[in-house]
C-alpha cells in the first residue's frame, strides 16, 4: 500500500518522538494538512485537550491495573480469555454464513471509527468529516441489507488511515496487517494495533503537558495542603518529629564525620562544599538525612510524616529494593572470592548469577534462610560448572561446602559480609565512582539513587517552607 502524507500533528509527533518522517505523496487527505502556527497553537491544543487527556489516562490506567492484577492461571484470567476467544469465534461463524451475517462486524467497525476519531486533534476537522462520511454506519447498514457491503474496501480504507495516523514505531505492525486476508484475523489485528496507537497518543500528550503540570503542581499541592492544615492544625505533628530527628542526627554526626551526614545512594557529591559546612547544616542536608532515615531505618509502628504520605508506597518500594540490592551485592562478592575473579571477567556470567539471585530472593523477606539456601546451591553449581567448562580447577568439596555456607549465612542480619555491603552503600559518595564491592550493581544502584533524588527534590519544592519553619521554631540554624 503506498504511503499517504501524514497530517501536521502526526508528522510533528514523529519528528519529536522518533526523528523520522513519512515520504510525502499526494492524496485526498493532504487537503487536511494545516500549516504550522508556532508553539502558541500547540499550547492551545494541549490546554483545550487536557480534560480529554486526563480521562483517557485515567481509563487507560484503570484498564491496565485490571489486566495486570489478574493472576495468569486464575479463574478470572481464564474467564476473560475464554470470553475474548468466544467473541472472535462467533464473528467467524457469522461471516462464514451464506449470505454472511455482518451484524457483529458492523459493531466492530463502529468501534474502530470512534477509535480513529479519538486519535485526531481538535483542529483536524477535514479528516474527521472524511471519516464520518466514509464510515457512515447508517449507510453501511443499508449496504449490508442489499448485499453490497464491500469489506475488503473498508479494511483497506481503515488500514490507510492507521498508516497515516500511527507513530513510526507502529509502521511495521500496520504493514503486516495489509497481508492478512482472513477478515476475522484482520479485524482482530486492527483492534490490537489500534490499542497500541491509543497508548502512543496518550504518551505523546502526557509528554507535552508534563512541563505545564510540573510548573503548576508545586503551587497546587502546597495550596491544597495548606487548606488541610487550616482545618487540622496538628497536621504537621509527625512531620515535626521527623524533621527534628533528622536535624539531631546531622548535628550529632558532624564532629565524628567531618561534616558529612550518612549519605547514601551515591549522592553525597551532589551537595556543594558550602552545604557541608559543619557549623551550619543546610536545610537540604537535614531533609536528605530525613529522607534517608525513612529508607534505611526500621521505624516499626512509628507514624509517617504527613508531608510524605503520598510518597509512602514509593519510599517503601525503594527500601525493599535497596535491601535486595544489598543481598545481591553480598552474593556476588562471596561468589567472586571463590572463582578467583576469573569467571567474573565475563559480563554474561555475572548477569547469569544476578538473574538467578534476583529470581530466588523474591520471597527473601518472608523466608530468608530458605531463599538463601536455594541461592547458595544454585550459585555454587553455576561456579563449579563454569570453572569446569573453561578448563579451570573446579572447587573442591571443602571449598564448595564453604561457599554454600557463606552464601547461606547472608540471610542472617549479623552476617559480616551483609554488614560490609550495607555500609558500602550507605557511605558511597558518588554515582560515578563505585567501590569494588558495588561495581556489579552500579547500574541498579544509580537508577535507585536518581529516583530517590527526584522524589526528594519535588517534596522539598512543595513543602520546603513548612520544613524551614519547623527548624526555625526548634532553634536550629540552617542555611538555605
Amino acid at each position: 500500500m503506498p504511503k499517504t502524507n501524514k497530517n501536521e500533528f502526526q508528522k510533528d509527533h514523529k519528528e519529536e518522538e522518533y526523528g523520522a518522517n513519512k515520504p510525502n505523496t499526494s492524496g485526498k487527505m493532504e487537503e487536511c494538512k494545516t500549516s504550522s502556527e508556532g508553539h502558541s497553537q500547540g499550547e492551545l491544543v494541549i490546554k483545550t485537550s487536557l480534560d480529554k487527556i486526563v480521562n483517557e489516562v485515567s481509563n487507560l490506567s484503570i484498564a491496565h491495573e485490571i489486566i495486570k492484577n489478574l493472576p495468569e492461571n486464575s479463574i478470572e484470567s481464564w474467564f476473560v480469555e475464554t470470553m475474548y476467544s468466544a467473541f472472535w469465534d462467533h464473528l467467524e461463524e457469522q461471516l462464514s454464513k451464506t449470505p454472511p451475517d455482518f451484524s457483529c462486524a458492523l459493531e466492530l467497525i463502529s468501534n474502530i471509527k470512534h477509535t480513529l476519531i479519538s486519535l485526531l486533534l481538535p483542529r483536524q476537522n477535514c479528516l474527521r468529516n472524511e471519516i464520518e462520511g466514509a464510515l457512515d454506519m447508517d449507510l453501511l447498514r443499508q449496504e449490508t441489507e442489499h448485499g453490497a457491503l464491500d469489506m475488503p474496501h473498508l479494511s483497506n480504507y481503515i488500514l490507510r488511515l492507521m498508516a497515516l495516523l500511527c507513530a513510526p514505531v507502529r509502521d511495521e505492525a500496520v504493514q503486516k496487517l495489509e497481508g492478512i486476508k482472513d477478515p476475522v484475523q484482520l479485524l482482530r489485528g486492527i483492534f490490537k494495533v489500534l490499542g497500541l496507537m491509543k497508548v502512543d497518543m496518550v504518551n505523546y500528550m502526557i509528554k507535552n503537558i508534563r512541563p505545564y503540570l510540573q510548573e503548576h503542581s508545586v503551587q497546587y499541592e502546597r495550596a491544597k495542603f495548606q487548606e488541610l492544615l487550616d482545618k487540622q492544625p496538628n497536621l504537621l505533628d509527625c512531620t515535626t518529629k521527623w524533621v527534628t530527628r533528622a536535624a539531631t542526627d546531622i548535628i550529632t554526626s558532624l564532629p565524628s564525620s567531618s561534616g558529612s551526614p550518612t549519605f547514601s545512594f551515591g549522592l553525597a557529591s551532589s551537595f556543594s562544599a558550602s552545604e557541608t559546612n559543619p557549623g551550619s547544616p543546610s536545610l537540604t542536608m537535614v531533609l536528605y538525612q530525613g529522607y534517608l532515615n525513612l529508607v534505611l531505618r526500621d521505624h516499626g509502628n512509628e507514624e509517617f510524616p504527613e508531608t510524605l504520605m503520598m510518597d509512602k508506597a514509593q519510599l517503601q518500594t525503594m527500601k525493599s529494593k535497596l535491601h535486595h540490592l544489598t543481598i545481591l551485592a553480598s552474593v556476588l562478592l562471596v561468589a567472586r572470592s571463590f572463582s578467583c575473579g576469573v569467571l567474573f571477567s565475563s559480563p554474561q556470567f555475572v548477569d547469569k548469577l544476578k538473574c538467578i539471585t534476583k529470581a530466588l530472593t523474591e520471597d527473601f523477606n518472608s523466608n530468608p534462610e530458605e531463599s538463601m539456601l536455594c541461592v547458595s546451591e544454585q550459585v555454587s553449581e553455576e561456579i563449579h560448572q563454569d570453572l569446569k567448562d573453561t578448563g579451570l580447577t573446579v572447587l573442591s568439596n571443602e571449598n564448595r561446602a564453604s561457599l554454600i555456607g557463606q552464601l547461606w549465612n547472608i540471610a542472617k542480619k549479623e552476617n559480616c559480609i551483609h554488614t560490609i555491603i550495607s555500609k558500602s552503600i550507605t557511605w558511597q559518595e558518588s554515582l560515578l565512582d563505585f567501590p569494588g564491592s558495588l561495581l556489579f550493581i552500579k547500574g541498579e544502584l544509580a537508577e535507585l539513587g536518581w529516583k530517590f533524588v527526584n522524589l526528594m527534590h519535588h517534596n522539598q519544592q512543595v513543602f520546603g517552607p513548612y520544613y524551614a519553619e519547623i527548624l526555625k521554631k526548634r532553634h536550629y540554624s540552617t542555611k538555605h
